[in-house]
């Protein structure tokens, strides 16, 4: 029964990303990885090994994302909540489960996949795809994540889900159509040494906390948003007044690297008083496009994200 149990661990970061890209929460994926492991370790004698162990487990960790999804509100980002807004807004919070949250890399892609598997995990992760899933209904949405990124064939698929094929092709052919609506940036490379070389003057330009530099790094219409506050705004005339506003406590902040969602992030820490360590303030996950940043997404729940990636709360000065 160890050596069971040990194969079905095996899989675990693989089931996480899934559940993740079905969920658009890392803690319910958290949650619904182990209710799969539960119901796969029950069923171990009735498994069949005509399929490998890690289709089984999908099947079963889609049939509980489905289960889960079933009277619950899709996840969104500040940017589909409400227009875009300006420095001179009152900031409204909502709860954590109203917004899609990031999720490390490490946990939701697995250290063996090879690296054409790796990048393309990766990819499906991103913040503006799983956004855009969120808009699928339930089914629709496994059906793509199935076929899309798994690789299923439509029998496949319609066995799993205990449907027709004609089901699924009409399904994936109405899922396809709703993202084909959505405003997200298809990206099939690694970073460019340009794109390393961008991130690498982002961190430099923000600790030195260079507005101007900060700001020249950023796309005409980039994006800044600040779950769980719904406000975001658009644009370096904007951004560069928040942040030499009311972000302006943001000045002299530590940045610690780590990966979230297929892109580079960081922990960001702000000062504390004199003779104080740092503070964890908000997980930043950054947005490429080209040679720009495209989006910054400043998510200030600490307490439950910084531990999720490995992260403390405080920097030693």
């Amino acid at each position: 029964m160890a050596t069971a149990a040990l194969h079905l661990e095996e899989h675990r970061a693989a089931l996480t990303g899934h559940c993740y890209r079905m969920l658009g929460s890392a803690a319910e994926a958290d949650d619904a990885v182990q209710e799969t492991m539960v119901r796969a370790w029950r069923g171990l004698d009735r498994f069949e090994e005509r399929a490998s162990l890690r289709t089984w487990l999908y099947r079963i960790a889609t049939r509980v994302c489905l289960d889960s999804l079933t009277d619950r509100s899709r996840r969104v980002r500040p940017m589909e909540e409400g227009p875009v807004g300006s420095v001179d807004d009152s900031l409204t919070q909502l709860p954590a489960s109203h917004w899609l949250e990031p999720i490390p890399d490490a946990l939701a892609v697995p250290a063996d996949a090879d690296p054409a598997e790796r990048l393309m995990l990766r990819q499906s992760i991103r913040l503006a795809f799983v956004a855009a899933l969120q808009h699928l209904p339930p089914k629709q949405r496994a059906v793509l994540l199935l076929t899309e990124v798994l690789g299923w064939s439509a029998a496949e698929v319609a066995d799993s889900l205990e449907t027709t094929v004609a089901s699924v092709n009409s399904a994936l052919q109405r899922a396809r159509a709703t993202l084909a609506t959505r405003d997200f940036t298809e990206s099939r490379t690694p970073l460019s040494d340009t794109q390393s070389t961008l991130v690498d003057r982002y961190v430099d330009a923000f600790e030195r906390y260079d507005v101007d530099a900060l700001t020249s790094l950023l796309h005409q219409d980039a994006t800044l948003s600040m779950p769980p506050f719904s406000l975001w705004l658009r644009g370096h005339e904007s951004i560069s007044a928040w942040l030499l506003g009311k972000g302006s406590g943001c000045r002299g902040s530590r940045l610690v690297p780590t990966s979230a969602c297929g892109s580079p992030a960081f922990g960001q820490y702000r000062p504390g008083g004199p003779g104080e360590p740092h503070k964890a303030w908000a997980l930043i996950v950054l947005e490429l496009s080209g040679d720009r940043i495209a989006a910054m997404s400043s998510f200030l729940d600490t307490a439950a994200l910084f531990p999720r990636f490995g992260l403390p709360l405080e920097l030693a000065t």
